[in-house]
């Protein structure tokens, strides 16, 4: 299965279904089902300066290291003057949107029973064992 290693709270976000784009500096030509792995790494202090994304996840509980849900990825685009205009402000708060950059929309997202593993960079593939 093809996984995406995602920082806290944003793969949590997702999950929850608040959150259904992934904003990226590369773009991907891969389409299809995808899992979301929560990485490792602490919630950088930086965010909880952001009161607005900090008021979405406050109740939430971080699954560290999981892979927690499955979505179907179901375009990538290029992050354009136009685009940014029409993404929604609960978006927006929960991405780095500016020109230049990759947009994953995420659709039919499904939260999963959590499977602990070791995460990677990019798209990588989980053969099923931990």
């Amino acid at each position: 299965m093809k996984v995406l290693t995602i920082k806290e709270p944003f793969a949590t976000l997702i999950m929850h279904k608040v959150k259904h784009i992934e904003t990226r500096s590369w773009k991907t030509n891969y389409r299809g089902e995808i899992y979301i792995q929560a990485s490792i790494s602490k919630i950088k202090k930086e965010i909880f300066e952001r009161k607005e994304l900090v008021n979405l996840f406050r109740n939430l509980d971080m699954h560290y290291g999981n892979i927690i849900c499955r979505a179907y990825l179901k375009d990538c685009v290029y992050m354009d003057d136009e685009f940014i205009k029409n993404v929604n402000y609960q978006e927006l708060i929960c991405g780095h949107y500016e020109i230049g950059r990759y947009a994953w929309i995420l659709d039919d997202i499904e939260i999963i029973d959590p499977i602990k593993v070791k995460g990677k960079l990019g798209i990588w593939n989980y053969d099923g064992k931990k």
